[in-house]
């Protein structure tokens, strides 16, 4: 029977080898200032010391079409390769110069052959050099706790192993370039919900 040590960084291996630790979830519901719900808002838990296992992701897409971004917000984690489809009959420039994610799709149609691999966590934001309406945003995390939040504001993290946490929630109608809010989050093995109102500058969705 393998012993059980408080390292946080090997939590889920070990709740996983142990037996005995129960998972818990985090529901946060996520509001303007005014009170109405956010949709596309991103929560997400890091530990207070040590970190998760994390993995890349795999077949995320960001398309273009009807001279959009889908998805607009998009959630990923540190080192996962992303592919930039143009399902659109006019050609796009794809382009970041956030810090995060410094990159160029100079114009074409059709898929890129190689995929943009992001990897430092931030927030990275798309543009297109064509067609100034079309905005989108990456938020790279390194953490596999994270959600986004559904039209109705809630966001939902399942799987929480017990320990301390700093929740962190952030919204593309933030101010530019304003990091999450962050708030200490202690978590044990009962759900947990959680209520986050952003001061936003720009009109919420």
């Amino acid at each position: 029977m393998p012993r059980c040590l408080p390292v946080l960084a090997t939590a889920l291996a070990l709740a996983a080898a142990c037996g005995g630790v129960q998972s818990a979830s985090v529901s946060v519901s996520v509001s303007d200032q005014a009170g109405r719900p956010l949709h596309d808002a991103v929560v997400l838990l890091e530990p207070a010391t040590g970190k998760l296992p994390v993995a890349p992701l795999a077949g995320v897409q960001i398309v273009q079409v009807k001279r959009q971004f889908a998805p607009q917000v998009s959630v990923v984690t540190v080192g996962t390769p992303v592919s930039f489809p143009n399902d659109d009959t006019v050609r796009h420039h794809v382009y970041s110069f956030s810090p995060v994610k410094t990159f160029e799709l100079k114009l074409y149609a059709g898929v890129p052959n190689t995929p943009v691999v992001f990897d430092k966590p931030g927030i990275a934001v798309l543009g297109c050099n064509i067609h100034d309406q079309m905005v989108a945003w990456v938020v790279v995390v390194d953490t596999p706790l994270y959600a986004r939040s559904a039209a109705s504001g809630k966001a939902r993290i399942e799987g929480v192993p017990p320990g301390n946490y700093q929740l962190r929630v952030w919204h593309s109608a933030l101010a530019e370039g304003a990091p999450p809010t962050s708030s200490p989050l202690a978590v044990g093995s009962t759900d947990l919900e959680q209520r986050a109102a952003l001061n936003l500058v720009g009109p919420g969705r």
